[in-house]
């Protein structure tokens, strides 16, 4: 980067906003692709953070913070409590509940059990967090690249490219450049409401809108579309709350 250049971004720096009395952490951050100052509340972790777009709003960031207080108290009330990926824990997988049980060696680092709701997790306790987290990801993209296939070779398109990440907002998206993007927490919900995600985000590759023609086609891939979307109305939020110790 030239001297002359503004970076778009900086390193975050960490403030402390009183909100209802108690200290709060709030992440600052310089984004200058971000259009206004914008505070956000991460759904999982209680995390706060401001997006300032300039150096000059840097300055007025806290100030702006405070100013949404009662946004930030009440977004923070929300926060499920949170659930580590630790042996002893109960988490949702496929909808249904398993224990995650620590295990002195097995076929794999981490393997469900099979006849039993149960995930057995091997290796040095400070580990098991991670190894968890890893699992969860890789039989959340397998079933996710396979619905996908199955549904986009089922209406005839292809989407470019998949990714699989941590959202905080969106449980899927399409790019137009027709490269389509799911959350990992889908694989915690029931079959039906993942079918429904994936059914939607193919749906946009050939629809990119939420017109007639577009509801008619997840419809046609999945049937029920309201089912799915009153469970993540309703729990969707609560998929959030399961986290590693040290989140990355």
């Amino acid at each position: 980067m030239r001297k002359s250049e503004t970076p778009r971004t900086s390193r975050p720096k960490r403030e402390l906003l009183r909100i209802d009395g108690q200290p709060v952490p709030v992440t600052v951050r310089l984004n200058t692709r971000a259009r206004r100052l914008i505070v956000k509340v991460h759904p999982s972790t209680g995390e706060v953070s401001v997006v300032a777009p300039s150096r000059r709003a840097l300055d007025h960031a806290l100030d702006f913070a405070r100013s949404e207080s009662a946004w930030i108290a009440l977004r923070l009330a929300n926060v499920p409590e949170r659930v580590e990926l630790l042996p002893g824990a109960r988490i949702p997988f496929r909808g249904i509940e398993h224990r995650i049980v620590e295990a002195a060696r097995g076929r794999a680092p981490v393997w469900i059990e099979r006849g039993e709701r149960i995930i057995r997790v091997t290796g040095q306790p400070e580990h098991a967090s991670r190894r968890l987290l890893d699992f969860l990801k890789r039989e959340a993209r397998k079933v996710l690249d396979a619905r996908t296939q199955e549904f986009s070779a089922l209406v005839g398109v292809k989407a470019k490219r998949i990714t699989v990440r941590d959202t905080a907002s969106r449980w899927g998206s399409c790019s137009t450049t027709r490269a389509l993007s799911f959350s990992w927490r889908l694989v915690l919900a029931p079959p039906f409401v993942l079918d429904y995600v994936v059914a939607h985000e193919v749906a946009h590759l050939r629809h990119m809108n939420h017109g007639t023609r577009f509801w008619n086609l997840v419809s046609e891939i999945v049937g029920d579309v309201e089912k799915p979307q009153a469970w993540l109305s309703e729990n969707g939020p609560f998929l959030h709350r399961y986290a590693p110790r040290n989140p990355q």
